[in-house]
């Protein structure tokens, strides 16, 4: 069993910039793929950014790319999603999740957490 506990989350104006961490615990999740995930009210769930257990790979939303960055520290079993040049419409509730292939999809992951808000506005 995977727990995972996001936090970081807050409200920031156009322009500026966040720093999620999701902490993991329990067996197997130093190895296992991680990402980030997020919903707006009334759309569906988007897979944003997905990192390899070794860190070698990512994989972003085309939205991001340029303006997100994640990463992950093995040693203390925690990822981030660095945001920068945040806009209005990159708020939503963003999630962690951990799974076992490398992609933006949810249906793969199989362990999840509580979502931290996210709200850019001025």
């Amino acid at each position: 069993q995977v727990r995972l506990l996001e936090s970081g989350g807050g409200s920031v104006q156009p322009g500026g910039s966040l720093r999620l961490s999701c902490v993991a615990s329990g067996r197997g999740a130093r190895n296992m793929i991680m990402g980030w995930f997020r919903q707006a009210p009334g759309k569906e769930r988007e897979g944003v950014a997905c990192i390899s257990g070794d860190t070698s790979r990512t994989r972003y939303v085309d939205s991001v790319k340029g303006r997100f960055t994640i990463t992950r520290d093995n040693r203390k079993n925690i990822m981030y999603l660095h945001m920068t040049s945040l806009k209005p419409e990159d708020t939503a509730v963003y999630y962690c999740a951990a799974g076992n292939i490398l992609n933006l999809d949810e249906r793969v992951y199989d362990y999840w957490g509580q979502g931290t808000q996210v709200t850019v506005s001025a």
